[in-house]
C-alpha cells in the first residue's frame, strides 16, 4: 500500500509494524493508517529552561511518572510524516481517531503532519491541511513540530556548492573534509551477503546504539530484529555508506532512494574516532556528492541537529503535531504552555 505523505519504501514501514521500537506497540488502525503506543515523557521536546524549572519543583522524582503517560501516536518513528490513507474521508478519519483512541489513552498525538511540504505533492499537502482543521474542530491542540532538513541538488559540484558559503565557513569545511583522505569509503546495498554474518550484524547494531546512547533525546530505541530486517531486505534497496579507518568500521549511514530523492535515515558511529575524523561532516558531503552523481533531485537529511544542518546549507520544512488530552484541566494547562515545546522553528528561522 502507498500512503499519503510517504517518502520511504513500503518495506521500512512494514518493518516498523513488525518490529516496533523497544517497549512500543505498533499496528494499523481500522482506517489503515499506522499507529503506535508508548510511554511518553512530556518533557521530551520542552525547551531547556522550562524543563529545568519543572525538574526543580518539590518532590519532582516522586511525581514525575505523571509526566510519562501511556500515549497513542498516529504515525511512525521511521517515516518523515504521518502516513495517511487517501481512501478515507478526512472528516471520517478525524472522527474515528478521536472516537477510537481518546477514551483508551490519556494522550493522543497525531504526529508530524506536513505543512505545505515542498517534498510532497499538492494532494498530500491538501489532505494533511484539511486533517489539521478537522482535528482542531474536535478539540485537538495544534503544536509546532520538528524541522525536516533537506537540500535541493541544484549545484554542479561540491566546489560549486561551497561558493554559497562564506569564506570562513568554506575554510572550516575544507579543513574538516581533509579527514576523508584517511578513510576507506564504500557503498553497500541491503541484502548484500555481508549482512547475513552475525558478527557484522552485531557490529552495526552496536554502532547504532553508540549514537542512541549519546543522544540528548531517548525515545524510540530500535530493536536488533528491526536492524537485521533493515539490512537484509534486498527489496528495500537501502544504500549503506560505510567508513573504515585503519581497517576498522567506525561509521555507517543508511539511506533510501525513493522518488528520485536520497533519504538519510540511520547512522552508527564509533567514538571518539568518528568525532576526531569529523565523520558527521564527511558523511554529509559524501551523501550530497552521491546524490549529485546519481542525478537525484533532493537529499532529505532528517529531523535531528537542525542548527548544524542549517550551517551546512540545509533548507527546512516544518510540521504540526495535533494533540488531544483527555483531562480537560491538563488540556487547558497545555494550551498556555505550548510555546515551551516549539523549539525547532526558532533554531532554523
Amino acid at each position: 500500500m502507498k500512503y499519503l505523505n510517504q517518502l520511504e519504501p513500503n518495506q521500512l514501514i512494514d518493518n516498523f509494524l513488525a518490529h516496533p521500537p523497544k517497549h512500543f506497540c505498533a499496528w494499523l488502525s481500522e482506517d489503515g493508517v499506522p499507529a503506535f503506543s508508548a510511554k511518553f515523557d512530556l518533557l521530551t521536546t520542552a525547551d531547556d529552561n522550562f524543563k529545568n524549572k519543572i525538574q526543580k519543583l518539590p518532590f519532582f522524582k516522586k511525581w514525575q511518572h505523571w509526566l510519562q503517560p501511556n500515549t497513542c501516536f498516529i504515525g511512525t518513528t521511521v517515516s518523515e510524516y504521518t502516513l495517511l490513507n487517501h481512501h478515507i474521508n478526512v472528516e471520517q478519519l478525524a472522527n474515528n481517531l478521536k472516537t477510537t483512541y481518546a477514551k483508551q489513552y490519556p494522550f493522543l498525538i497525531v504526529k508530524d503532519l506536513p505543512l505545505a511540504s515542498p517534498l510532497l505533492n499538492e494532494k498530500d499537502n491538501q489532505y494533511s491541511q484539511q486533517l489539521i482543521s478537522s482535528l482542531k474542530k474536535r478539540g485537538f491542540i495544534e503544536v509546532e513540530g520538528q524541522a525536516l532538513a533537506w537540500v535541493p541538488i541544484n549545484f554542479t559540484s561540491i566546489d560549486d556548492l561551497f561558493t554559497r558559503f562564506s569564506y570562513s565557513r568554506r575554510k572550516n569545511f575544507r579543513r574538516k573534509l581533509k579527514a576523508r583522505e584517511k578513510l576507506a569509503i564504500d557503498i553497500l546495498q541491503s541484502g548484500d551477503d555481508c549482512f547475513f554474518d552475525d558478527a557484522i550484524l552485531d557490529k552495526y547494531y552496536q554502532l547504532y546504539l553508540n549514537v542512541y546512547q549519546q543522544s540528548e533525546v531517548h525515545f524510540d530505541l530500535l530493536t536488533k530484529p528491526f536492524f537485521i530486517q533493515l539490512l537484509q531486505n534486498k527489496a528495500a534497496q537501502a544504500r549503506i555508506f560505510t567508513y573504515h579507518y585503519n581497517g576498522e568500521l567506525i561509521g555507517f549511514n543508511i539511506c533510501f532512494v525513493v522518488n528520485n530523492m536520497l533519504i538519510d535515515k540511520y547512522i552508527g558511529l564509533v567514538y571518539p574516532q568518528a568525532r576526531d575524523l569529523n565523520l558527521y561532516y564527511v558523511s554529509w558531503f559524501i551523501n550530497l556528492e552521491y546524490a549529485l552523481q546519481q542525478g537525484f533531485s533532493h537529499y532529505i537529511a532528517g529531523w535531528t541537529d537542525p542548527e548544524v544542518k542549517a550551517s551546512l546549507g540545509a533548507s527546512f520544512t516544518l510540521t504540526k503535531h495535533l494533540v488531544y488530552i483527555r483531562n480537560p484541566l491538563l488540556r487547558m494547562a497545555l494550551r498556555s504552555m505550548i510555546g515551551h515545546f516549539e523549539n525547532d522553528k526558532e533554531k532554523v528561522a
